[in-house]
């Protein structure tokens, strides 16, 4: 079932969005404002956005230009030809205009989802701001790029895959061991290390937690 977020503040034009997204069995995450909207994305798998630009707070332009990966449809009472350039030009994918026609918004929807369906061969693994790239093995943060090695890779893949769980040290290491064979209990904590120091040199939050004798989890 594909997710997507709702990003309106005018109550009843989302309840009629809403409304017709569920009929058509998708999940719908809410939000009504900007500020609301960045932080659903960093808790939950979205698959498209369906965007207001008027939102208090951090307004819809500013949400595009923050936001990677992850298709947008603006849905937007503003009609300036201006309006719509700007839009898709800073990162949109599309751009509909209200009163909007329900079939209309419903095979725009299916459009991209089915593009971006497409694209997931060669995911990105993503959280916070933290894009794990399945194709080239290359992380970025923060869109700078950092190279790891096989082992690096390896290990921060399984954490990816698993953000909120603590993974134990003897997991990880039975985890990667098909990706990398010079991997002990000891050269683990050495390849967390090199990680760490390498996303130090981009940006001084921290991502990977140690959980005291057990292993290892993503950062809250």
């Amino acid at each position: 079932m594909e997710t997507i977020l709702v990003v309106e503040d005018d109550t009843d034009i989302h309840n009629l969005i809403k409304k017709i997204l569920e009929n058509e069995k998708y999940k719908v995450i809410n939000a009504y404002s900007g500020t609301e909207a960045l932080i659903l994305l960093e808790k939950e798998n979205i698959d498209l956005i369906l965007l207001d630009l008027m939102l208090p707070g951090l307004d819809g332009e500013e949400i595009i230009k923050k936001v990677k990966e992850i298709p947008i449809i603006v849905i937007s009472a503003k009609i300036s030809e201006e309006d719509k350039i700007n839009a898709l030009l800073n990162g949109a994918n599309d751009y509909i205009v209200k009163p909007f026609n329900t079939n209309e918004l419903l095979a725009r929807v299916k459009v991209q989802l089915r593009i971006n369906k497409g694209k997931k061969v060669n995911t990105k693994m993503k959280y916070k701001d933290m894009f794990l790239n399945e194709e080239n093995h290359i992380l970025y943060i923060k869109e700078k790029e950092i190279y790891l090695t096989k082992t690096e890779y390896a290990i921060l893949k399984q954490l990816l895959l698993n953000p909120k769980k603590v993974v134990t040290k003897s997991n990880l290491l039975d985890l990667i061991s098909n990706d990398t064979l010079d991997c002990d209990e000891n050269s683990l904590k050495v390849h967390i290390s090199n990680i760490r120091k390498k996303i130090r040199n981009i940006t001084d939050e921290e991502y990977i937690e140690s959980v005291w004798g057990i292993g290892f989890k993503m950062h809250e």
